[in-house]
């Protein structure tokens, strides 16, 4: 039996909307029917790969083969042009953040509810191999109970010189990588969120975030009298990169270096041993923080999960004909951008916020 086809179409023929195609491309379940982009010049640019490109969003709405628009444009403008592909007929697919604000993001979800179109989030990192593997780590209870977890992305060029680093436009790295690595954070600890505090820098420009420090409390498990505690971090000016993922448990800690899902697991092997040789600072001894002899640890690999990115787009063609859940739910999606706004909120009035979500 022939596989179904489904059409797609990009609005915005940028890095993301390339990244869009080369993906599609890959897969026979999609067909792109062509983009849209208001840069003649993008639009030559997509000709020339042998795209078809739309002269109007008026031709591309009209156009009975498109079944899924792809929004891959400046986050100001996703709530206009989703909405308006909803009431064309399409559904949609959006890039992150879907909206500057939960009460422009409610406003699109009524609409896909009204007309009985998909909307659904391009949370495409939560395919990441590194993601994967600590979760793994995490929901395994492989170092018994976990107490801390720290994420950080950290590059040393800045923000990207383009609407990226402009307020008006929803830049800042809290809405563009914020929106990942907490919606990460959300997909793996179900527990609530009973507190943020956050801290945000401007090293590179004054007009929008660069970087950003935040520190999540979740409630407690039942049966713990402490809830876990995770930091998250980006930065834009860090020339040494800590690494990717760092976690710690009651019976060991493990480390993912990078996105190659470079690191290693230790953990306690002799419980009994605890005695150690001090070690020997400038100022004198510390046998609090002299390190484990070899024979009470020992060392294991990572257990590394693949993933294949492309099961979003899967998942978007199944939804469509109803042999699927969508896997990137509305409530996911409103449960980050709350949380989002708490994060400023914290940074603007440099202290916790209080919430439950």
């Amino acid at each position: 039996m022939d596989t179904v086809k489904t059409g797609v179409a990009i609005v915005g023929y940028g890095g993301m909307g390339g990244w869009h195609v080369k993906k599609l491309s890959t897969m026979e379940e999609g067909e792109i029917c062509g983009i849209y982009d208001i840069l003649p010049l993008r639009r030559k640019a997509a000709q020339q790969e042998g795209l078809h490109a739309y002269d109007t969003l008026g031709e591309l709405f009209a156009d009975p083969g498109v079944e899924v628009v792809t929004l891959a444009v400046p986050n100001d403008c996703h709530k206009d042009l989703a909405i308006a592909a909803m009431r064309a007929g399409k559904n949609v697919v959006c890039e992150k953040p879907v909206a500057l604000s939960s009460v422009e993001l409610q406003e699109i979800f009524d609409v896909s509810e009204e007309t009985g179109m998909l909307f659904t989030v391009h949370q495409n990192r939560r395919w990441d191999e590194d993601y994967l593997t600590l979760k793994k780590i995490y929901e395994n209870g492989t170092l018994g109970r976990v107490f801390s977890i720290e994420s950080r992305v950290q590059g040393s060029r800045g923000i990207p010189g383009d609407w990226r680093n402009t307020k008006e436009h929803g830049g800042g790295m809290v809405l563009d990588w914020g929106v990942h690595l907490l919606d990460q954070i959300l997909m793996m600890i179900r527990e609530p969120i009973e507190s943020v505090f956050a801290q945000l820098t401007y090293v590179t420009n004054e007009a929008v975030d660069d970087g950003f420090k935040i520190l999540l409390r979740f409630a407690p498990k039942e049966g713990e009298e402490e809830g876990l505690c995770v930091h998250v971090e980006v930065g834009t000016s860090n020339f040494i990169s800590l690494p990717r993922w760092y976690i710690l448990g009651e019976n060991g800690s493990a480390v993912i270096d990078n996105w190659k899902v470079d690191g290693k697991i230790v953990m306690v092997s002799d419980w009994e041993k605890r005695d150690a040789v001090p070690v020997v600072t400038a100022a004198g001894l510390t046998k609090t923080m002299a390190p484990r002899t070899s024979e009470t640890v020992k060392e294991y690999p990572l257990p590394v999960v693949h993933s294949d990115v492309r099961e979003f787009y899967r998942n978007v063609f199944k939804a469509i004909r109803g042999e699927e859940e969508s896997l990137i739910k509305h409530e996911e999606v409103m449960r980050v951008m709350r949380l989002m706004e708490a994060v400023f909120q914290s940074a603007y009035t440099n202290q916790a916020v209080k919430l439950r979500i």
